[in-house]
């Protein structure tokens, strides 16, 4: 029987059984409205005050600051979005990068259509921002900088408080998107002096359709839904109860096994590196090799297109991902790739395996040589491996 092994967990995580535990009886016993008066309504209110705090206390944050959304999308299109309008008196220059998750990058053009002027700081080839050039391009009218922490599809952690501090030095808003980072990396805003950070909770083994969006005490940013007063009149909608219990739960058990459970992905990831990089010839590491996400491995193989990669490795069982799983119906090849200055047909042929706690050394020994195999497979019936062998094509960025 062929088996399971899922390598995406940059896409989404499993839920974890005490997650659900915590989650179930707000579905069917303290199922009341936490804006209802009464006793039932009351309770889920205390719920929800409980996790609000729980969340805030694990980076630092004070619970009045916490904003509860629908996860890493909405918080991101709030930051960008509501908080350029909230300034917009000031400026309407805002910074970002080349490398930012689409929930940024579509909020930038969004506000670059309506009269907005946006910056992108471009990357090296490991993917690491340049903080001098963020020096550089920040300007009197500049309102927000948004740099994400750390990238969903080549894992590169970005120095984010040595970032935050340019920023503020000019007077403007930092916003970070943390939803990968989040339990990966400690995060503590007071000391990275954020003063917007969004996260999701299924990245985290936490519900899908939950996230949070903190805002510093004395950040300007508008209300970004409309209806009602729920998150202190600035977040409209009735509080999903299940999933913020959920996403509660997750972060106080990702948090109480963070050393053992980052310690063992970073090394299964080193392992699952070293073992690609030395086996499948012509094949690269995308992304910094030491300032990544303990559980991220992006690598790129010349002469194999992606997809095919993709459907030949689920036939042997195995689920993993060519970049963002936002972008996955898409067939350009990914915007980070090629910021960090991969050709289009390199690009093309990449594939990204995020581990997990639960991931074992024998499935990724598994994995490299069913990548060996299929890698093998796909050459054979490329006609620019055949060229290549034969001489009249060199080899391109992948070495």
């Amino acid at each position: 029987m062929t088996p399971q092994i899922y390598l995406d967990n940059a896409a989404t995580t499993r839920v974890h059984p005490k997650v659900v535990e915590a989650m179930l009886p707000f579905f069917t016993e303290g199922y009341g409205n936490p804006s209802s008066l009464y006793e039932l309504g009351q309770q889920a209110k205390a719920a929800v005050t409980d996790a609000r705090e729980r969340i805030a206390a694990h980076i630092n944050a004070k619970a009045q600051d916490i904003y509860f959304t629908s996860g890493g999308t909405e918080s991101d299109n709030w930051a960008l979005k509501s908080t350029a309008d909230a300034y917009s008196d000031k400026g309407r220059h805002i910074i970002t990068s080349a490398i930012e998750h689409h929930a940024i990058s579509h909020s930038a053009e969004w506000l670059k259509r309506h009269g907005y002027e946006i910056t992108y700081l471009g990357v090296d080839e490991k993917g690491l921002i340049d903080p001098a050039e963020l020096e550089a391009a920040i300007r009197p009218d500049t309102t927000l900088v948004s740099i994400i922490f750390a990238n969903n599809e080549i894992g590169t952690i970005e120095p984010i408080k040595e970032l935050a501090a340019i920023t503020h030095r000019h007077g403007a808003v930092f916003h970070t998107d943390a939803v990968q980072a989040l339990t990966n990396i400690p995060i503590d805003v007071v000391d990275l002096d954020v003063d917007m950070l969004s996260a999701s909770g299924h990245k985290f083994s936490g519900p899908k359709g939950i996230g949070f969006l903190y805002i510093r005490k004395g950040i300007k940013t508008k209300s970004f839904l409309d209806g009602g007063a729920q998150e202190r009149k600035r977040r409209a909608s009735t509080e999903n109860v299940p999933g913020i219990i959920g996403m509660a739960r997750a972060l106080d058990i990702a948090i109480e096994n963070y050393a053992e459970r980052t310690k063992h992905e970073c090394d299964l990831r080193d392992h699952l590196i070293r073992r690609v990089l030395a086996e499948v010839e012509h094949s690269r590491l995308n992304g910094d090799a030491v300032k990544r996400l303990p559980g991220n491995a992006n690598f790129s193989f010349e002469f194999v297109e992606g997809e095919s990669l993709l459907l030949s490795l689920e036939q042997k069982g195995i689920l993993g991902s060519s970049g963002s799983a936002c972008a996955s119906g898409s067939l350009d090849p990914s915007h980070v790739l090629l910021a960090i200055g991969l050709p289009h047909e390199i690009a093309h042929g990449s594939l990204r395996l995020t581990l997990s706690e639960d991931t074992t050394l024998d499935e990724i020994d598994y994995t490299v040589e069913a990548i060996k195999e299929v890698v093998a497979h796909l050459r054979n019936m490329s006609p620019l491996f055949e060229d290549f062998v034969a001489g009249k094509k060199k080899i391109s960025a992948v070495k």
